[in-house]
């Protein structure tokens, strides 16, 4: 089967077999455009069934050569691990060659954290509550960070999934697997607030049950939701690179930090694996050398 004919049903695999998110459906869809024109075009491979693990290999080295992260090529490799996976379930191929081709060894980078104060900041820029959209984005961004949410479980959450007397939400995360998460009185009062004050003055007949609204009342995107916290750290002097994921990020790192056990913390994440939870112990570890520095009098005078 020509390998070009088969990305668009690769794409419905994602969708409807694996249930993938939109997001991530584009990305391994943008990988094996960019894969199957490299095996058509320079390996002169149009057959399913006459790709190899050399091709693959090559392809492989023409990123390398291309000097592409090693992020960026462990996405693009289990994009093609994926696709590979995909031609031997549909009988397209009869063996899968990717299985022969092991991942690259990634750079593991810390990722970046506010700390309590720089959230007290942000939370505080938003001041007018009496601004349905102040309200609005106050309170997306204390869901985000006391829930410790995905941007794509928070802008696709519906009203029907939060239970303010029981102080929980559903979420539905990776693969669309759902999880409980607690929310605190605080998250409460704001959603309860923004629920009876904003959310009708935005509203619309296109909002359906979408929790989170913008001015013309669609559904909120998460490019909207990244430039709102963007534009308002700089706004109250916060210097770091801000996004939706650092705020869940630092709603990890504090909990470590006020000793919660990590498989409660890999729970309220949604990480599959405890491996993926795990490096927020070394932000916790770097944490303790910084406050150690700073407060130990025999550590100080090193520093000094």
């Amino acid at each position: 089967m020509n390998v070009k004919n088969l990305c668009s049903e690769y794409n419905m695999y994602l969708t409807m077999e694996l249930g993938l998110s939109d997001n991530t459906v584009i990305n391994y869809s943008h990988d094996i455009d960019d894969y199957t024109d490299y095996l058509v075009s320079v390996r002169k491979k149009d057959e399913s069934e006459d790709i190899t693990v050399d091709d693959i290999r090559s392809f492989l080295a023409h990123l390398k050569r291309d000097h592409i992260t090693s992020s960026s090529m462990s996405r693009k490799l289990s994009s093609i691990k994926s696709f590979h996976k995909f031609l031997v379930t549909n009988h397209y191929a009869k063996v899968n060659v990717a299985k022969l081709i092991s991942n690259p060894k990634q750079e593991k980078k810390l990722p970046v954290v506010l700390s309590v104060e720089e959230i007290d900041m942000l939370l505080g820029g938003f001041n007018k509550e009496d601004s349905p959209l102040d309200l609005r984005n106050k309170t997306m961004v204390e869901l985000t960070y006391s829930c410790g949410l995905r941007v794509s479980e928070l802008i696709n959450m519906k009203i029907s999934d939060v239970h303010l007397s029981m102080h929980i939400i559903d979420v539905y995360g990776k693969g669309k697997k759902e999880r409980i998460v607690p929310i605190g009185d605080e998250g409460v009062a704001l959603i309860k607030k923004y629920l009876e004050e904003a959310r009708p003055k935005l509203a619309s007949m296109k909002s359906r049950d979408f929790l989170f609204v913008n001015r013309e009342g669609n559904q909120m995107t998460r490019q909207m939701f990244f430039l709102i916290i963007k534009k308002k750290a700089k706004e109250v002097g916060i210097t770091k690179e801000i996004s939706p994921h650092k705020l869940r990020h630092s709603f990890a790192t504090h909990l470590l930090e006020r000793g919660l056990d990590l498989r409660l913390i890999q729970e309220l994440l949604g990480h599959e694996s405890i491996s993926t939870t795990e490096i927020y112990t070394h932000i916790n570890d770097t944490r303790l050398k910084e406050i150690f520095e700073e407060s130990h009098p025999h550590a100080y005078k090193e520093t000094k």
